[in-house]
């Protein structure tokens, strides 16, 4: 038996710049932050030749090409897993399709996982582009970089996206009691939206593509607000690192008309109204987790569960995707 873990992730400034059809051409930047929610893998040898995967479907296979799900197919394939008396089961402490980068935390938990069962060492950038390769290269996805990263290497890091394709990132040196008070005051509530992030990344990936004056001109300033977010972090500032998410969203619904809706303008507007400094929609848009910094965190809970907002209380992680159990 081997089980991974793979954290999940919230943006905490620049994101959109990690995509390739943007950072190729102009370079990408962005802050991202590890959170003590999950997303597991477990392996198992079974005594039948078949080859089961459990996810909201089961498949039972007998060979690697016969199964229906994208990645964990690819991921087989990739590491050179063809062992016909394996188990596959993939668990999360949250849903996908809610904005916290579940799909690059699946991989990389995946990933980890086959990598233990064959006794590979792997760093966690390997690890990174790995599941960057299978997502973006393989499978086509109009995605970026930054989820497979940051569920790889954990902690609050920023990003740099090379034009080259090339990935640097290192820990923000964020003081001891700024962390705390971020780790305080950020809260995190769900909209009750389940999205998929392709359809709007692919509007902002084909708009880039072409060279669209708007969406370039809106990336390079969401890259610019990532370096002023790392400043405000590093420097303790955390009341103009909340101004700048505020600044950061307005900025990000302006980048498709499918990235907000009414309910979701609403209930940011409620929150602003009660105790927030700022706030965002986490991921692509159009649903998941709405983000928010809080001045007064009691009156902003209270507003929130007034309409029937659930709020998912969280820490940081800074371990990535490892290995929990193996025997």
């Amino acid at each position: 038996m081997i089980i991974t873990r793979s954290p999940l992730r919230v943006s905490l400034g620049g994101g959109g710049t990690d995509l390739p059809s943007y950072y190729t051409e102009h370079g990408g930047f962005l802050v991202a932050a590890a959170i003590d929610k999950y997303v597991y893998i477990t392996k198992h040898t079974t005594f039948q030749e078949e080859i089961i995967v459990k996810y909201s479907k089961l498949e039972r296979v007998a060979s690697v090409e016969q199964i229906e799900h994208p990645i964990f197919r690819e991921a087989l394939k990739l590491v050179g897993v063809t062992d016909p008396h394996i188990e596959l089961t993939s668990m999360a402490d949250i849903p996908g399709g809610t904005g916290l980068g579940s799909s690059g935390s699946f991989t990389t938990a995946l990933l980890r996982a086959l990598h233990a069962f064959k006794k590979n060492l792997v760093s966690p950038a390997e690890l990174a582009e790995q599941a960057c390769n299978i997502e973006i290269n393989k499978l086509g996805e109009p995605i970026g970089k930054q989820d497979q990263y940051i569920a790889a290497v954990g902690g609050i890091t920023a990003f740099t996206f090379h034009k080259d394709g090339r990935v640097e990132y290192r820990p923000c040196q964020i003081s001891q009691e700024t962390l705390y008070n971020l780790e305080d005051n950020l809260l995190l509530f769900f909209t009750g939206y389940s999205r998929s992030a392709s359809s709007i990344l692919k509007d902002q990936n084909d708009r880039s593509k072409k060279n669209d004056s708007a969406m370039l001109d809106n990336l390079h300033f969401t890259k610019e607000l990532g370096y002023k977010s790392l400043a405000c972090l590093e420097g303790g500032n955390l009341e103009e690192f909340a101004m700048l998410m505020d600044v950061h969203w307005q900025r990000k619904k302006a980048r498709s008309s499918g990235m907000s809706n009414a309910h979701i303008n609403q209930w940011y507007d409620l929150a602003m109204a009660n105790g927030a400094l700022g706030g965002k929609l986490i991921g692509a848009g159009g649903g998941g987790f709405l983000m928010f910094y809080a001045d007064d965190k009691k009156k902003l809970r209270h507003a929130m569960r007034g309409i029937g907002l659930q709020e998912v209380r969280f820490r940081f992680d800074f371990e990535g995707t490892k290995v929990v159990a193996q025997n």
